[in-house]
């Protein structure tokens, strides 16, 4: 009690843990919200913030149980936001970036929260539970910075990684093509949420989905994801001849994307099995881990060169 369990003067590994915990319980969200959805139990409590007919308890059903232990973990995510943001707070020396991260992931969640209430409020709109999805992905997104910025200390470049000036060709066009994979993470993970919105996986059999066909949004997120094969590709290469810094970084992220590939293609060709689908919206949130720790990398790199 004298150390208030290790809040009173945090070490850096005692910030860097809650931070894990912080991202883990994001990415767990997108796994929990995934198996309400392909089990149709989205509107198992069909009123918010009520669970129906004025309580706060779910009905005694498969459905409201499954929708109801989603709600709850929201409030394991307050504890373990609040938990970063107190250890952010309470480091010394002052780091004002962890600061503010950790304050945007702690307020993305009551956000979050209202956002999952208006999608049940609307019956499941498909562009609102997209909305929902997107603003998960960037809380993750955040919650991956403050891993990075708080990482202890002993990563350090290979011997045999070059250490380029910022403004030389190779590191240039090695920062742009991180951010050109990132982006186009973001656009692959938008259009997948485009593609659920006009499948099966509605969270409920009575909901709308938004009119498109599921045949056309496919290929348009297939599109996508090929265009970021294409950029990894062209990173990976440049960050293996150049031996640039982060190409481990690159190489992980390769690694996730086609995984999250195959995923992808398998769960397409056995018609959206309920495991697959959720292991899909898995790599999703890894998939956002990945670009947004390869481009943190990316511009350390640029940033270290410049001290150096």
């Amino acid at each position: 009690m004298s150390n208030w369990f290790g809040f009173r003067t945090p070490s850096l590994r005692f910030l860097f843990a809650w931070a894990v915990a912080d991202l883990a319980a994001n990415i767990l969200l997108v796994v929990t919200g995934g198996a309400v959805r392909v089990t149709g139990s989205g509107l198992g409590c069909p009123t918010w913030p009520q669970c129906g007919d004025g309580k706060y308890t779910p009905p005694v059903s498969y459905h409201g149980l499954i929708e109801f232990g989603n709600r709850m973990l929201t409030w394991v995510l307050v504890v373990v936001a609040i938990g970063a943001w107190l250890a952010a707070m309470r480091y010394r020396p002052k780091d004002r970036v962890a600061r503010k991260l950790a304050t945007w992931v702690a307020l993305g969640i009551p956000l979050q929260a209202v956002i999952g209430g208006i999608t049940v409020l609307t019956k499941l709109n498909p562009w609102v539970v997209a909305l929902h999805f997107v603003l998960t992905m960037a809380i993750i997104s955040l919650a991956t910075w403050l891993v990075y910025r708080t990482r202890p200390a002993g990563a350090a470049a290979s011997v045999d990684e070059v250490a380029l000036p910022r403004d030389s060709v190779i590191a240039r066009l090695g920062l742009l093509l991180a951010w050109v994979v990132y982006l186009l993470t973001w656009i692959t993970v938008y259009l997948g949420t485009v593609v659920t919105g006009s499948g099966p996986h509605s969270g409920d059999e009575h909901s709308h989905r938004n009119g498109l066909q599921p045949t056309q949004a496919t290929q348009l997120h297939v599109d996508a994801v090929w265009t970021l094969v294409g950029a990894t590709i062209g990173l990976l290469a440049l960050a293996f001849l150049a031996h640039l810094a982060w190409r481990r970084a690159s190489l992980w992220f390769a690694a996730i994307l086609i995984l999250q590939g195959v995923i992808g293609y398998v769960q397409y060709l056995t018609h959206l099995p309920m495991l697959l689908v959720i292991l899909h919206m898995f790599g999703s949130a890894l998939l956002m881990t990945g670009a947004t720790f390869l481009l943190l990398s990316a511009v350390e790199a640029g940033r270290t060169r410049d001290l150096s």
